[in-house]
C-alpha cells in the first residue's frame, strides 16, 4: 500500500521513455479541400467551421510544430496514425466506420499528414481503420518493443480519436500527457467537454509546460 500510494500521473516527462504520438492531423481533416469538407460550401465552412480551421491554423499546428521540433532535437520517439484503410474500397474497416460510409481509401491524398507537420525519413505512420489506434494496429506492440512508458498525445479531433487513444494507452498502462493547446476539435466547446471528460485519464499541460521539460 505504502507504493501505491506515491503513484500519480502527474509526472515529468523522462525523455528516454517517452514517445510523441500525433493523431489524425492528415488531409482529410485539417485541410479546407480535404474529404470531409469538399462537399461544404465556401457559406458553410465560414458559418460551421471558421473558428475550427482557426484554432487548427494559429494554435494548434504551430504548437504542433514546436513539439515536434523539440522532440526530434531531443531524440525522442515521433509517431504519428492517420485515418486510412488497408484497402482501396475499405472492406476492411471497423464496423462503426461502414455504418458512418466513412472511408479513406489506402494511399489517398486525404490518408496523407499535412505538410506542415509531414513525418521525416525514418518516423513511423500507423495507418487505423478504427477511431482508436490502438484497436486497429500494432502500436501497443511497437511502443513496448520501443521501450516507451510515457506517451505524450495531441492531434484531432479532441473529442473523437484524440480521448479515445488516451483511454487506451491508459488502460494498457501508459503514463499518458496530452498536450491541451495541440489538439482541436469542431467547436471550442466540444473540445474543452472533452478536455475536462478525459481529465482523470491523463496529464494535461500546455505546449509551453511540455517544452519546459526535453533538455535544451
Amino acid at each position: 500500500m505504502a507504493a501505491e500510494s506515491n503513484l500519480t500521473r502527474e509526472r515529468p516527462l523522462v525523455p528516454e521513455d517517452s514517445a510523441l504520438l500525433i493523431v489524425d492531423v492528415q488531409n482529410l481533416c485539417a485541410r479546407r479541400d480535404g474529404g470531409e469538407f469538399k462537399a461544404r460550401s465556401d457559406a458553410e465552412i465560414a458559418r460551421d467551421y471558421a473558428a475550427y480551421f482557426a484554432q487548427l491554423e494559429e494554435v494548434a499546428v504551430p504548437n504542433m510544430q514546436r513539439l515536434l521540433k523539440a522532440f526530434r532535437a531531443a531524440s525522442v520517439e515521433v509517431l504519428y496514425t492517420t485515418i486510412e484503410s488497408l484497402t482501396r474500397d475499405g472492406r476492411d474497416r471497423s464496423l462503426d466506420y461502414k455504418i458512418s460510409g466513412f472511408n479513406v481509401p489506402k494511399g489517398a491524398w486525404d490518408a496523407k499528414v499535412i505538410d506542415e507537420l509531414a513525418p521525416e525519413d525514418d518516423e513511423m505512420v500507423f495507418p487505423k481503420s478504427s477511431s482508436s489506434v490502438f484497436i486497429s494496429t500494432n502500436i501497443d506492440y511497437v511502443l513496448r518493443n520501443l521501450g516507451v512508458k510515457q506517451l505524450v498525445i495531441c492531434g484531432l479531433r479532441t473529442d473523437h480519436c484524440v480521448e479515445s487513444a488516451i483511454r487506451d494507452a491508459c488502460d494498457l498502462g501508459y503514463l499518458v500527457t496530452q498536450v491541451t493547446d495541440a489538439c482541436a476539435s469542431i467547436t471550442q466547446e466540444r473540445h474543452e467537454n472533452s478536455l475536462r471528460t478525459i481529465k482523470g485519464y491523463c496529464r494535461q499541460v500546455t505546449t509551453e509546460a511540455l517544452l519546459a521539460e526535453l533538455p535544451c
